[in-house]
């Protein structure tokens, strides 16, 4: 019978100093690549007005299709957090976690595929466009009687890189991998920070305020969320080996963990920090284009404040040797950073005023498709209208008719009444 391999103390404290220091790694980077990649080409306010061609249509240099987060958005974001993360520990209370888990794993297995493919894509194609490699692009349109329902852009790489994902996905289904896991964890926080955008720092700041007393409630008045965190089996966090060095290769892996919430809020933060310092450039250099050389004050602020936030929560993690709620530091950290350059740079009110090109497109749009609505039930409303004035004058012929008839009848009637009555007379 073999003895059960025990860690020396020391053993012990530096693997939770390497693990803190993948963490913070894997936090850190999507965080930086993210918030870059959600740029979007600055444009000249003066060449709003010129019209698309098409040559500007099939340009590859095409920005990704965001979407903003409004402020009602930020309001409801923690409720409905709420509400999935108590139905999740419902689910593996009373159901087998077993099966709970088969069907989450199946899931994140398909949005794994998605997210590693275009993360690999994003990443591959600037290569091949430096190396001179000419790729094609399709263009796949899905129509019904005119309207549009799907339309997608894709190329070679896109196909290339799917195999290599649904292998991988395969993979951490069959295995679960700790490692494949990260991938598709870092894939997912990647897309997030890129795609999604806080249209405003006010939205912003109720969002990190609002999962602030989230995170502190679910973590230090309940058990829910460590419980979820220890039963959920998908790649909704990153995870490390406490010991992952000496660790003989017939004990298993105890793990350190960070959820993908404690990277992908603040990091929509600190992306739209960066999306600020790209304003204040463009507002004095109208032609800045997609270039990243400017002054980034924000940006810088509160990427620091984010790591030393981080660093706070695993410092205090490690002390007291309890889980923490990491919002509990990160939400502070960002926000005040922001508001500390703010009123050092004297532009509190350009701050608050500051309202991303992303929500004021949405707004245009919503406004539109509100418009057409509005049209399309005036014009419904005239046709319904046109339509009964068509069947009451249709009908009102027949009527006319109908009385005609009844009133000669009646006219008729005395005539007969009268001719009968002249014959009884002159018989008399």
């Amino acid at each position: 019978m073999t003895e059960k391999y025990v860690p020396s103390p020391e053993a012990v404290e530096q693997g939770l100093y390497v693990a803190y220091a993948a963490l913070g790694t894997m936090a850190v980077l999507p965080i930086y690549f993210g918030s870059f990649a959600s740029l979007k080409k600055w444009k000249n306010p003066k060449d709003k007005k010129k019209k698309k061609t098409d040559s500007d249509d099939s340009s590859d240099d095409e920005d990704e299709v965001t979407e903003s987060m409004s402020l009602e958005d930020a309001y409801m974001f923690p409720i409905f957090g709420s509400a999935t993360l108590f139905g999740l520990y419902l689910l593996f209370r009373y159901i087998d976690k077993t099966y709970v888990n088969y069907l989450l794993t199946a899931y994140f297995g398909i949005l794994g595929v998605m997210a590693t493919t275009q993360v690999g894509v994003n990443c591959v194609a600037p290569i091949v466009k430096l190396v001179g490699i000419n790729v094609d692009k399709w263009h796949l349109t899905l129509t019904k009687k005119k309207k549009e329902l799907y339309s997608s852009k894709f190329t070679i790489l896109h196909l290339i890189l799917m195999v290599v994902s649904i292998l991988l996905s395969g993979y951490y289904v069959a295995t679960k991998n700790w490692i494949a896991s990260n991938i598709f964890g870092i894939c997912f926080a990647l897309n997030a920070i890129q795609l999604l955008s806080l249209d405003s720092f006010k939205t912003g700041m109720i969002l990190l305020s609002g999962l602030f007393l989230y995170d502190i409630f679910w973590v230090f008045g309940t058990e829910v969320m460590v419980s979820v965190a220890k039963n959920f089996d998908a790649p909704v966090k990153v995870i490390f080996p406490r010991l992952f060095f000496g660790l003989p290769a017939t004990e298993s892996y105890q793990f350190a963990m960070l959820g993908l919430g404690d990277i992908v809020i603040p990091g929509v933060f600190v992306a739209l920090c960066l999306r600020f310092d790209q304003f204040l450039a463009g507002t004095k250099n109208p032609n800045l284009g997609r270039s990243t050389r400017f002054s980034k004050p924000y940006f810088t602020a509160c990427f620091i404040a984010y790591i030393i936030g981080l660093a706070t929560t695993m410092f205090i993690m490690h002390t007291f040797k309890a889980a923490q709620p990491a919002l509990l530091y990160l939400s502070p950290a960002c926000i005040l950073s922001v508001l500390f350059m703010g009123l050092v740079r004297g532009e509190i009110k350009e701050v608050f005023a500051y309202t991303s090109e992303e929500s004021i497109e949405a707004a245009k749009a919503k406004e539109a498709e509100e418009k057409k609505k509005a049209a399309e039930g005036k014009k419904d409303k005239k046709e319904t209208e046109d339509k009964k004035v068509k069947e009451e004058t249709e009908s009102s012929p027949k009527v006319k008719k109908e009385s005609s008839a009844s009133d000669s009848e009646q006219e008729s009637t005395p005539k007969l009444r009268k001719r009968k009555g002249g014959k009884a007379q002159k018989k008399k």
